[in-house]
């Protein structure tokens, strides 16, 4: 049974207006505007201080935190891309989810602080994300490493996959997608479908903010729409998605293609949830959590 939490969730998002930024092109770009004029802070909060130890770098010219269980060292090691449609800053609840993750599973997570579009754009930000990747794997080995991303962060997850595989890195341990985002055309005929039981999400806003992050980059090509590219030899990939979710349109096709390509694909589907549930104060977030931790772990 849905939990009393989950089902109060989209009444949470509609009060707060959440799904008004992405109702139109127009209102993306006007709350991007206003959004830039007042930037968001990227630092981790001060609640997380107490479970895990935070440094900062800059590599590549962005900062960089790395995220470890406090007073532990470990071996494992995983490389974490903030959602936020390429065009928002990263959240509170991202930072809850990567020390949770650093604590359960014994993991030390690098976390970009990637530039947000259009200050730079996919050209340049998923190579750099990928330079991150194979560095980490260079240093700890593949099996020892891991790639998690949410919503758009999956669909870049899913992206520097593809490229490290295209580099000829070895695939990391795991790859965990949290409701990804994984082509920006929002030209797939199930969105409409979703669309009107989506509390947070809409096309026309979704599709503005992609445009902006892809730049000269076609709509349809894998850097910007994974979904689009070889998806063979990409090691194992998790999968989270909720059916009140337009990027469920996404994560089915991702099922669809996986057995032609043999990806050893762990998909979580549950009905009810809206956008990347696994992130949200609510109990159905837990074995989700669980699950991320065991697919590091393991």
């Amino acid at each position: 049974m849905q939990s009393l939490a989950s089902r109060l969730m989209p009444l949470v998002m509609t009060i707060r207006g959440s799904k008004k930024r992405y109702s139109s092109a127009a209102a993306t770009l006007a709350d991007m505007a206003e959004t830039a004029k007042h930037p968001k802070s990227s630092a981790p909060p001060k609640s997380i201080a107490g479970r895990v130890d935070v440094s900062l770098e800059t590599i590549g010219g962005w900062p960089v935190y790395t995220v470890r269980p406090r007073g532990v060292s470990t071996t494992r090691r995983a490389l974490y891309l903030h959602g936020g449609s390429y065009v928002y800053e990263i959240a509170h609840q991202h930072w809850t989810l990567i020390a949770e993750l650093a604590v359960r599973a014994g993991v030390t997570v690098t976390v970009p602080i990637f530039p947000l579009a259009p200050i730079e754009t996919a050209a340049t930000i998923v190579p750099t994300a990928t330079d991150l990747a194979a560095a980490m794997i260079a240093d700890v080995g593949p099996e020892n490493s891991n790639i998690l991303g949410d919503s758009a962060g999956g669909g870049m997850a899913l992206a520097v996959a593809l490229l490290l595989r295209d580099r000829g890195v070895a695939a990391p341990h795991s790859t965990i997608l949290i409701s990804p985002w994984l082509d920006i055309s929002g030209t797939d005929p199930q969105l409409a479908v979703i669309a009107p039981t989506d509390p947070w999400l809409a096309v026309p806003g979704s599709h503005a903010a992609g445009a902006v992050y892809r730049g000269a980059v076609p709509e349809d090509d894998p850097m910007v729409s994974p979904l689009n590219g070889d998806l063979r030899g990409l090691g194992a990939i998790t999968v989270f998605t909720g059916t009140r979710d337009i990027l469920n349109a996404d994560a089915h096709r991702l099922l669809e293609k996986a057995p032609a390509a043999g990806l050893e694909l762990d998909f979580h589907e549950v009905a009810g949830m809206i956008h990347v549930y696994p992130l949200l104060p609510i109990p159905e977030a837990r074995p989700a959590r669980e699950i991320m931790r065991r697919a590091i772990a393991g």
